[in-house]
């Protein structure tokens, strides 16, 4: 029985190239669908809450386009990694992580998405940073679309809607396999899958009035990223012999409101739709049957080719990964009470603590997935998000006490080491955010999740200098003990 973290166990941290990056339209990069979202620091704080997480529309869309404004445009500025990334690694290496996850932007490889060649600026930006990585003994997890596709894709073929998309995607998979294959040690193709359902502008890129049927119209995105996601894994797994290629969902812990068992079924069927389709299709190779009786009902229409339920089925994932935060409950009871979360609404659970943000707070649900995911599917598991949102103080003397921050990372380490004594195969664990940089769901840089704290503001404004938080320290320590040393 193993009662701790196995040797050679990946600690890390994760961002993504659309928050972090910066410099939008620097070294040949195309725009693309997150360099279009608009936030206004003015905001009051029901403007920011009513304004967080909304479907793109057609209007905001075109605004967008030709609007050459940068301070509105939080993913257009980050936290400039891209001309920073020396100094961070320096501070990654500092830290003691053993692999950072970041993700690739497709707009800097293929401007447009369809062009003829790639972007050799693009290409090379990425081999010298994960070649720097790589020099301070830091494995690279690569997820190669963390949302943002060019926008191109969009405007002139409808996006995710259109198989050719997919095509698109496959090539521009295989000219990473081809071009930085040995320089990632994990790959990841799409980001949290199932947020093509619950927030289709981040997950599948559809501007909401701008279709006729928007429930199909999400479902033919899915079912074309299926199909690119298992394309992808049969490219992996033919350029780059042995290559560990993984799926990833949002994962929303459920548990019945009540014991009553309407409340039951209502969670067995949440985390169907909400959770394993998603996964069940991508390591199990087909669509699940419990899908057959969704569609019909909500009169879903989905186009499917000749070939596409062998593709699914001989191009499995080689590990399962998922982010988490916050767990939520299932209910009939269409009056139960309703907090935030990950970029989605759910019913609250009156047995656990909110963040500021009103994510609850479940280590516990983090030992239960890992068991559900393991028992599920009996694939190698790699915990790709987790973190707190909060709000930090730069102390006059440059330090940051986040006490809150490291209770929360305590305890969800402390489950993951019971998972492991269940006999989960856990690989690796990613700190969500572990440098601040802009918040995907609320567009916010004063919503910090890092144990490096940035020094920009949510107009962008700033020093944009580097500072450790306490909780850098304390994650320092739990790295370099691999998970015994948590005070």
């Amino acid at each position: 029985m193993k009662k701790t973290f196995p040797e050679g166990f990946l600690w890390g941290g994760a961002m993504c190239a659309s928050q972090a990056d910066g410099a939008y339209n620097e070294g040949g990069k195309g725009l693309d669908t997150q360099d279009l979202r608009y936030f206004d620091a003015d905001w009051s704080a029901q403007e920011r809450a009513m304004n967080r997480n909304r479907r793109m529309n057609h209007a905001k869309f075109q605004k967008a386009l030709t609007d050459t404004d940068i301070e509105h445009y939080p993913f257009r500025w980050g936290i400039d990694f891209y001309n920073k990334y020396k100094e961070d690694i320096q501070l990654f290496e500092e830290l003691g992580i053993k692999i950072l996850r970041t993700s690739i932007n497709w707009a800097r490889i293929y401007p447009n998405g369809d062009d003829a060649i790639p972007n050799e600026e693009g290409i090379q930006w990425y081999i010298d940073m994960f070649t720097e990585c790589h020099k301070r003994g830091i494995k690279v997890f690569a997820t190669i679309l963390h949302y943002n596709i060019p926008v191109h894709l969009v405007t002139e073929y409808g996006g995710w809607k259109n198989r050719k998309t997919a095509e698109f995607y496959v090539k521009y998979a295989t000219t990473l396999f081809e071009r930085l294959g040995t320089l990632v040690d994990y790959w990841l193709p799409f980001n949290e899958f199932n947020a093509g359902r619950f927030n289709p502008y981040n997950g599948v890129c559809l501007v909401e009035d701008e279709e006729k049927d928007y429930d199909s119209a999400v479902f033919q995105c899915l079912h074309n990223q299926f199909i690119a996601n298992a394309l992808t894994v049969k490219a992996a797994h033919r350029i780059i012999p042995g290559s560990m290629v993984g799926g990833m969902i949002a994962r929303f812990t459920t548990y019945p409101a009540t014991c009553k068992p309407d409340d039951v079924m209502q969670m067995i069927l949440d985390d169907q739709y909400s959770n394993w389709f998603y996964l069940d299709v991508m390591a199990r190779g087909k669509y699940p049957a419990y899908m057959e009786r969704y569609f019909e009902k909500a009169n879903i229409h989905i186009h499917m080719e000749d070939g596409d339920a062998e593709i699914l089925k001989e191009n499995t994932i080689d590990f399962v990964a998922f982010s988490y935060y916050f767990s939520q409950v299932s209910t009939t009871d269409q009056g139960w009470a309703k907090t935030s979360g990950n970029l989605i609404m759910a019913n609250k659970n009156p047995y656990l603590e909110s963040s500021e943000w009103g994510w609850q707070k479940d280590p516990v649900g983090l030992r239960i997935t890992l068991n559900q995911i393991y028992d599920r599917y009996s694939l190698p598991v790699f915990i790709a998000e987790n973190g707190l949102g909060a709000k930090d103080i730069l102390e006059n003397d440059g330090t940051i006490h986040d006490p809150y921050r490291i209770d929360y990372l305590k305890a969800h380490v402390q489950q993951m080491k019971e998972a492991i004594t269940d006999g989960v195969d856990l690989i690796g664990y990613t700190m969500w955010g572990f440098i601040d940089l802009v918040s995907c769901g609320s567009m916010e840089m004063s919503k910090r999740y890092g144990v490096i704290y940035v020094d920009r503001d949510d107009r962008g404004h700033g020093s944009n200098r580097r500072y450790k938080k306490d909780s850098f320290e304390w994650y320092r320590k739990a790295i370099a003990s691999n998970g015994e040393n948590l005070d």
